[in-house]
Order: C-alpha cells, then structure tokens, then sequence
C-alpha cells in the first residue's frame, strides 16, 4: 500500500467522527459533507506521514473549515429573525439506534436550533468540548487564542443555552406515546386532545423555503399551535413514524412523496418543540425513508 491508500484508509477510519463534529458544527448534513471532504483534500495535500495524532490533527482542521463556513453565513444571513430548521437525521422506527450514534444520539433539532442562535466561536468551543470533549488547549489553538478565553466562550455558550429547551422525556416509549397521541388528535381535528399533549408554551418552528406549506413561520402557545395543527388536519392522515435526530417524529408523504418532517421534543409529559422542515428542495437532498404505504391509509 503506497502512502496515498495508507492517507485514505486511515481517512475513512475516522470519516464518521469527522462527519458527527461536523454536523452538529453546522447544522447542514450537506454543508458537513463539504467540510469533510475539504479536509480529506487537505490532508492529500499536507501527507499524513508527519502527523503524529491523525484524529486531533482532523479535528482541528474539519474545525477550522466548519468555523469559516460559520462566520461566511453570519455575514449572508441578513434577516437573524428568519425561521430556520436544520438538516434533521431521518430513519425508520425500526432502525438499530446504534447505527446511528455518531449523527443521532443526543443531537436533537433543539439543540441545534439554539445552536444556531451562537456566535461561530461560541459554538466551535462548546461543541467541541461538551459535546467531544476536546481540551481547551486544542479549542484554543484552532481559534488562536488562549485556553483560558476559549473556556470563557464554552461558558458564555452554556449561559445562552440555558432555559432552552433541550431535554427529552428520557423513555423512548413514552416519548412515542405522547407524540402518538398528538397525530392522532391532529388528525381528528381534537383541540381539547391536541391541548392535552401540548406544553402551554410550546413552540412551532416551520421552515417552508419557497414550498407549499406558504412562508416560514414561528408560532408560540399551546392554543395557537393546536388551532394551526388543526389547520392541517388533512396532512395527517398521510404522517409515518420515523426517528428525527433520534426521538419520534413524522414523514408527511401524500402518495409517496415528501411534503415535509416533523420534530418533536418533549419533557414532563408535555410536547414543548414542533420543528417542521417543508422545504422542497432541503427535502429531496435528505435521504429519507420510503414511506411504508404510499397511498392513503
């Protein structure tokens, strides 16, 4: 094996951990796909044979790609307000959830929706280290500053994420039955059933792009999220369970074809997050299961 074959097959080794920083970095499965694969051209480039810890040195550099694209959408990104639901991790009920670790475990859309509230650094440090664990000594290297100030970024990462809406009702069976119970309350138009589920003030994050579902939408309290669940009580019929990030949610895909994903993030019983992607052209790049029945139930 030449030099060039030992650079990729110790690549791919570690593709996957590359792959997990780089989504949770960004948001976008797509984006963290360009990430990793600009590292691998970096490393081609650079040779491996001088690298005396190839995963920290990967690290660093998927981190430092991940930070630029970061800072390059901060500066595009001329409306902070814009309702914006990122790329979710979509498999089947049925699916191993070990095969799905690295992408799903403990990566739920909430947390990458407050993510996104961050700055690029803030977000780069906490990651790294709450999520990977990665000593602040390397954090602060990749941001070339001081381990010190690059803790005092994870803190002040911490501080903004606090009060949000992360944690997740921790038995995955009940957490099924109470979403359950809201698709089924939804698709009988049930505003009492739907109120039931629903947190008082629980939010509804809708990212339509230019799709069907009209503009983008934040929509916050119980009865406002019920009486627009009500509004689209005819999709419902057409919702299969999947796994979203891990937790249950739902394929909406009238005759087979997908109109859009629904996240749901629960605590003490309560439905507290609805995070809805209906962006046709995010929808046809994910790579999502084929609904169990395409025609109507």
């Amino acid at each position: 094996m030449d030099s060039t074959d030992w650079s990729a097959a110790q690549f791919e080794a570690h593709r996957p951990q590359l792959r997990a920083v780089a989504y949770r970095m960004l948001g976008s499965l797509s984006e963290a796909d360009d990430a990793v694969q600009e590292s691998w051209l970096r490393l081609s480039r650079s040779g491996a044979d001088d690298i005396v810890d190839l995963r920290s040195w990967l690290t660093t550099v998927v981190s430092r790609v991940c930070l630029d694209m970061l800072r390059a959408r901060s500066a595009r990104r001329e409306d902070p307000l814009d309702v914006h639901v990122p790329d979710p991790v979509v498999t089947q009920v049925s699916d191993d959830p070990e095969e799905h670790a690295l992408l799903a475990d403990s990566v739920g859309l909430a947390l990458l929706v407050v993510l996104d509230t961050l700055s690029p650094t803030e977000r780069l440090a906490f990651v790294l280290h709450d999520i990977f664990s990665v000593p602040f000594d390397q954090i602060g290297g990749i941001l070339d500053r001081s381990p010190a100030a690059a803790k005092q970024l994870a803190s002040r990462a911490r501080q903004r994420l606090r009060g949000a809406t992360l944690a997740t009702a921790t038995d995955p069976s009940r957490q099924r039955e109470i979403v359950d119970a809201f698709h089924a309350a939804a698709r009988e138009g049930d505003l009492a059933g739907l109120l039931t589920v629903l947190a008082p003030d629980v939010v509804l994050r809708a990212d339509a792009g230019a799709g069907p579902l009209g503009p983008s939408r934040l929509i916050r309290g119980a009865e406002e999220v019920a009486a627009q669940a009500i509004q689209f009580a005819a999709l419902a019929r057409f919702a299969r369970p999947v796994l979203i990030n891990g937790t249950p949610g739902f394929l909406v895909a009238p005759h087979g074809q997908p109109f859009a994903l629904i996240g749901l993030t629960t605590q003490n019983d309560k439905i507290t997050e609805i995070d809805i992607l209906a962006d046709p052209d995010r929808l046809n790049r994910l790579d999502l299961p084929a609904p169990l029945n395409p025609e109507e139930p």
